[in-house]
């Protein structure tokens, strides 16, 4: 679509008041979705199901305490599965508990790789400090890995999921990760694993649980649960009411900011946007899908729609001297910039202050008002920073990768990781705000994995219709070596962040005073970047069929448990 048409489909003073020369057009496809989530159905649920899962919820709570004196493996079993299940949010403090039981008391050398594995994988996911000497037991004589374990086709599959929360230094886990990807496919090809076992193997080479959005690998897992003849009954009904009644709030949910982006008017007034509502929602649920956070994901999802249409402004559509008065208007963040601005940027910067100005009173009837502060400061430094790269590209600036200390800020994900504790409670304290601003490691990491994968995924797209450069780009400037060389030690980089929030979660200083729910929101956003980028898409900007599929299997399909035997 040509500028010219862009501009025709704008307001007639909008068409006045700009030029259309030099206009970085992008050619975003449309929502995909149209009004689908514009109205949530009238529920006609079974009014009983509320009562039905809560005595559910009850007998699985009895479940977790009565399995206390039952052998390691089934109780490390039956925690595994009640996660992946996506229902431990109910049994926090019942998980805890067993955890730090098994944590003091079951450290044992004549555990099984199946055990051990997932033993260390438990624990450390809830920031347990397991050192990885306890897979020493495994090695041959030649100090390496004994080849015995290739038979044992679950624990290989326990101590490649085990491997993916390894830290810098644990040399064993390196090595276990290469042995097990290599044995695990052979298995695959080989289909010497049997169903369900061979579905796991599966999901786990595309992505692990540690990488997993949490709400997608619930919906996975539960279908391959009920396939598997042992599984447990009662766990299988609580798992799926509690899925369809969360689905049943998400759709709200979804609704009620889709009436919020209707009135926005987007198609019609900026039309050369990224139109993803709907896709923005999914990433939000990513970060958080419990009840309790239900204000928090309304919050969140309206920020990053916000922030969406800001990039895309200075992206691609605005020339260098409309973006100039805008990010002006942004640091001054006044009403009385409005009559400055081209009127198509308007479109934006009203919205915004009267979306923040909501806020405010929100946050002031709780008596967090402190926290809108941070907000609006973080997307000011993001103004800035896309406005830093709108230089570049106008200078023909292409710089070494000097370019990561201002692309950490245009990832977002500082700005996304500050508004994500905006409605949480009073766990987030103002400690952990000024915490969070500063850029701390955990945080860093995330935004390397965004920015890395952001820019491994986009940068062709983006330099074919002209863009400030991107990672791939200054670091062959940097290093003279070719486009894939780059992208593969840019890869690398992305693992080395991934080994950071590891640490961040499990060993350092910062968890021990930052709690569990607040790192879990980083741990979070970059399980998101890890969906929308992996594999070089962009699933985001051109929402291909894994994001189309993942949002079908949680705002739209319900889970209906399948008859035995079929």
């Amino acid at each position: 679509m040509s500028s010219q048409t862009y501009s025709t489909m704008l307001p007639s003073s909008t068409q006045q008041s700009i030029s259309n020369n030099n206009r970085p057009l992008a050619n975003f496809h449309p929502c995909v979705w149209g009004n689908l989530f514009l109205s949530c159905p009238s529920k006609t649920d079974d009014n009983a199901a509320p009562l039905e899962h809560g005595e559910l919820k009850e007998e699985v709570r009895r479940m977790i305490k009565e399995a206390a004196d039952d052998e390691l493996l089934h109780r490390l079993r039956l925690i595994d599965t009640i996660k992946r299940l996506g229902v431990s949010y109910h049994f926090e403090i019942e998980i805890d508990e067993a955890l730090q039981s098994i944590y003091e008391h079951d450290c044992k050398h004549d555990q099984t790789l199946e055990a051990t594995s997932l033993r260390f994988r438990l624990l450390r996911q809830e920031g347990f400090k397991v050192p990885c000497d306890v897979f020493d037991k495994f090695k041959d004589g030649q100090g390496k890995l004994d080849k015995t374990l290739t038979s044992d086709v679950k624990g290989l599959l326990e101590l490649y999921e085990a491997t993916h929360l390894r830290v810098h230094g644990e040399d064993i886990l390196e090595e276990a990760l290469g042995f097990t990807t290599a044995h695990l496919e052979l298995a695959k090809a080989a289909g010497t694993a049997e169903y369900p076992l061979s579905a796991l193997v599966s999901n786990a080479l595309n992505r692990p649980i540690c990488k997993s959005l949490p709400r997608l690998e619930a919906r996975r897992f539960i279908s391959i649960y009920q396939d598997d003849a042992s599984h447990d009954e009662t766990l299988l009904k609580f798992a799926v009411l509690d899925f369809n009644l969360l689905q049943n709030l998400h759709k709200e949910e979804l609704s009620k900011i889709s009436r919020w982006w209707k009135d926005l008017d987007v198609e019609t007034k900026l039309p050369f946007i990224r139109n993803r509502l709907v896709e923005g929602y999914f990433w939000i649920l990513g970060v958080y899908f419990e009840p309790q956070y239900s204000f928090a994901r309304e919050i969140l999802t309206k920020i990053l729609l916000l922030t969406s249409i800001m990039d895309d402004i200075y992206d691609a559509y605005a020339t260098f001297e409309e973006l100039q008065v805008f990010n002006d208007a942004i640091q001054r963040w006044d009403t009385d910039c409005i009559d400055g601005l081209p009127e198509y940027m308007t479109f934006f910067y009203k919205p915004m202050l009267e979306f923040y100005g909501e806020l405010e009173e929100a946050m002031a009837k709780q008596g967090k008002l402190y926290r809108l502060q941070y907000a609006k400061d973080t997307l000011k430094q993001l103004s800035d920073s896309y406005f830093v790269e709108s230089k570049w590209l106008q200078e023909k600036y292409v710089p070494t990768m000097e370019y990561m200390k201002n692309a950490l800020l245009t990832a977002g994900y500082i700005q996304l990781t500050i508004a994500s504790f905006l409605g949480m409670g009073d766990v987030v304290t103002p400690e952990i705000f000024s915490w969070a601003f500063s850029n701390p490691k955990i945080v860093n990491a995330s935004s390397i994995v965004c920015r890395l994968m952001d820019d491994i995924a986009s940068h062709k797209f983006e330099q074919e219709r002209g863009h400030a450069p991107s990672a791939v780009e200054c670091y062959m400037r940097q290093y003279g070596v070719s486009e894939e060389e780059a992208c593969s030690e840019l890869r690398q980089q992305v693992e080395n962040a991934w080994k950071d929030i590891n640490h961040e979660m499990i060993f350092s200083e910062t968890s021990k005073v930052v709690p569990m729910p607040v790192l879990t929101r980083s741990l979070n956003l970059t399980r998101v970047i890890d969906f929308l980028y992996k594999d070089g898409d962009d699933q985001y900007t051109h929402v291909g069929k894994d994001a189309k599929d993942g949002i079908a299997s949680l705002l739209i399909d319900p889970i209906s448990i399948s008859p035995r035997g079929n």
